[in-house]
């Protein structure tokens, strides 16, 4: 099959090339550094030429004063339009778990993968969802890790993690079969600062992990365990450091 995947210079993107190719398969990348913009549209359309498939694994960030939720439809809104136009006929989108859970979303950045989804909804593009739970590496993502010289400051988020290796291989599995969503999570939850602590001490790293509070307390309460639609897949926070990355 040509699957065309959108972010493949990405965690997850990048993930989904290699095993996409693996089976066989004739991965497109598309990404900013491929000469295609999907914020705009730019090359898009072209890009998508002959694709049956395309996978999202992609997430642009706006720019400044820039709505993230407005921003991130309108990318989506290209993604469909321009695979309506190629006529693609299956698009996969990568998401987030529990982003439907109203306290969660009051975390901007969720609220805008929903509406990516409903964007989506509005396509008459066959598509499929998969919601992911965080990865194994937001244990050192700077959206909720403050790295020092002596010290690792870290966000209380309460989150069950999976490891991108999985989410990639669940996206290559709904890619290649016929249009179905799928919920995906770790095994085992685990408070993000303990998490971090396991990925430091597995290189290494002997600097001391400091916990903050975190932003909304849905981030840190449990909203974000697994729902009970959810697989869970894949190694333990333990497991995932005792494994090089």
């Amino acid at each position: 099959m040509k699957i065309a995947v959108i972010g493949a210079t990405g965690t997850a993107g990048r993930k989904v090339v290699q095993q996409l190719s693996a089976q066989g398969h004739e991965a497109v990348e598309i990404s900013r550094t491929k000469g295609v913009d999907v914020t705009t549209g730019e090359g898009l359309e072209e890009a998508l030429a002959g694709v049956e498939v395309v996978v999202d694994a992609s997430s642009p960030w706006p720019g400044e004063g820039q709505d993230i939720g407005e921003f991130l439809q309108k990318a989506t809104g290209q993604i469909v339009k321009a695979s309506e136009s190629a006529g693609v006929g299956h698009i996969v989108y990568l998401s987030i778990t529990n982003i439907d859970n109203p306290e969660v979303a009051k975390f901007d950045y969720y609220r805008a993968k929903a509406l990516q989804e409903e964007a989506l909804a509005q396509g008459s593009v066959p598509y499929s969802i998969v919601r992911s739970a965080q990865w194994m590496e937001f244990a050192l993502n700077p959206a909720a890790v403050e790295e020092r010289d002596n010290e690792v400051i870290v966000s209380d988020w309460y989150i069950q993690p999976i490891s991108v290796d999985d989410v990639a291989k669940t996206l290559v599995e709904v890619a290649t079969g016929a249009p179905h969503n799928r919920t995906v999570t770790g095994p085992e939850a685990i408070r993000l600062p303990d998490l971090t602590r396991q990925v430091l001490a597995a290189r290494g790293d002997s600097r001391e992990v400091m916990v903050s509070q975190a932003p909304l307390a849905s981030l840190s309460d449990g909203s974000l365990l697994a729902p009970a639609d959810a697989e869970l897949l894949g190694p333990t926070p333990q497991q995932w450091v005792e494994v090089p990355n």
